[in-house]
């Protein structure tokens, strides 16, 4: 195994084997999908981005988890660096929350990002198994001549057969490292994500514009309205924070459920 060093990266989703024992500094929230993502790299610890915090701590929600798997973790305050960037995370984040593992390598709140990552170059690598995750994406509605509603913890797990859909992504609403392109890999009629508490530059919703110019209607859940991480949460519980121009002509409101942000796109959508 090469020796533990610093890497960086804009998302957690996406680790290979040149991560396998590396501490990890990742743009992505740290709710329970990526610490799961992390665990399954086999990281030797990770700092992520704390999104806010938000609804059941969700934000953060990967921290205990990691704890259970003997993997040292922390989380940066959203609003000290952007989400969906871990070279800003690197550059300016400041530890906000640490797991008992974390903090035994002594890493604290308030640390520096970058500090906090060279005091978990000491950790000791886990051997623990990593638990088989259940399902975290699964189709709501597929017939009755409507669009199709796909809900999903991680926007990861889209697929070329989300064309068209409604798409509840319970991901950060930031653009990857503040490329434009990644904003969505699939034409889909709708998109609803999560706001990640907004953050540094407003980095938690800058994924909404670039959607617009492809006409999708996109839109943000506020952070306290819904689990992050959690698809089932954003589309049961969410209320809609921002939106796009495109949301916005089809009659979107801020305060709007998800649910009634669906019924609103489906009843546009439907055959006249």
């Amino acid at each position: 195994m090469q020796s533990a060093d610093v890497k960086i990266v804009d998302t957690i989703t996406k680790l290979d084997q040149s991560h396998v024992g590396q501490v990890v500094i990742a743009g992505s929230h740290g709710g329970l999908y990526a610490g799961y993502c992390a665990a399954k790299g086999h990281v030797l610890a990770v700092i992520l981005n704390d999104a806010g915090v938000g609804l059941d701590q969700a934000g953060i929600g990967s921290l205990e988890y990691l704890d259970e798997l003997a993997i040292a973790a922390a989380t940066a305050d959203h609003d000290s660096c952007r989400i969906g960037n871990g070279t800003d995370m690197a550059a300016h984040g400041m530890v906000s929350h640490v797991n008992r593992h974390a903090e035994a390598l002594g890493c604290r709140p308030g640390d520096r990002v970058a500090d906090c990552a060279r005091k978990m170059l000491a950790a000791t690598p886990s051997t623990l198994p990593v638990p088989a995750r259940g399902e975290s994406r699964h189709t709501e509605r597929n017939g009755d001549g409507l669009p199709r509603i796909v809900v999903m913890d991680s926007l990861s797990l889209v697929s070329p057969e989300d064309e068209g859909a409604i798409l509840i992504a319970a991901s950060h609403g930031a653009l990857l490292g503040e490329k434009r392109e990644t904003g969505l890999p699939v034409n889909v009629l709708a998109g609803v994500f999560c706001d990640a508490g907004v953050g540094k530059d407003d980095a938690g919703i800058s994924r909404l514009a670039p959607l617009d110019e492809r006409g999708i209607a996109a839109v943000t859940v506020s952070a306290e309205s819904a689990r992050i991480g959690d698809g089932d949460s954003v589309y049961e519980t969410g209320l809609l924070s921002h939106l796009n121009r495109t949301a916005e002509a089809l009659g979107a409101t801020p305060g709007m459920t998800t649910r009634a942000f669906v019924d609103l796109v489906s009843k546009r959508a439907a055959p006249k």
